[in-house]
């Protein structure tokens, strides 16, 4: 047997070989590797049988601390912590929107009523006034407060800075409402 027969002999083993291997590879990455369900499903707590539990509702600011510390609490302080709100808020008495409605006067006026601004649809079907209970509420948590409005601000979780923030605002104002009293 010459070289040439022996090749002949060697190719078409190793070629059925690679047919056997190479179908059986193909066909088991074709059936074993198929999930049940196209992509992820997320782990769900469920508590009863009207389906997945509902996150809790994020703790609320203390509004009896707030007006307790209100009190004594530091304008000079509230300036300083309003530096976050001065990108998107202006105070100037008479001044121009911004990104957000100009705050002067803000203690005491009707939500949703600076002239100008176009406030979200969840703002304007929240009626009142903006007291001080009120405004701590939302400076607490503005979506979880007035869910939809527009403000992006997480919001402050200090109820001291709070305070502080409130006693700011009550100086942008030609005639300041007075205190709340702490019960």
């Amino acid at each position: 047997m010459d070289t040439w027969e022996f090749n002949k002999i060697a190719g078409a083993v190793l070629a059925a070989l690679l047919l056997m291997f190479g179908t059986a590879t193909f066909i088991d990455i074709q059936m074993s590797h198929k999930p049940e369900k196209a992509g992820y499903t997320l782990p769900v707590e469920i508590t009863d049988a009207q389906g997945p539990a509902q996150p809790s509702a994020p703790a609320g600011v203390d509004v009896e601390k707030v007006k307790s510390l209100l009190q004594n609490a530091s304008a000079e302080n509230g300036q300083a912590a309003f530096k976050r709100c001065s990108t998107c808020h202006t105070t100037d008495k008479g001044g121009r929107n911004s990104t957000g409605p100009n705050l002067w006067g803000i203690v005491g006026r009707a939500r949703a009523s600076h002239e100008g601004f176009n406030y979200s649809t969840a703002m304007k079907s929240k009626e009142g006034e903006w007291t001080y209970e009120e405004l701590a509420h939302f400076i607490h948590n503005p979506k979880g407060y007035i869910p939809g409005n527009k403000m992006a601000f997480a919001g402050l979780k200090d109820e001291a800075e709070i305070a502080d923030l409130l006693a700011y605002l009550r100086t942008l104002n030609d005639n300041p409402p007075p205190l709340p009293t702490a019960n």
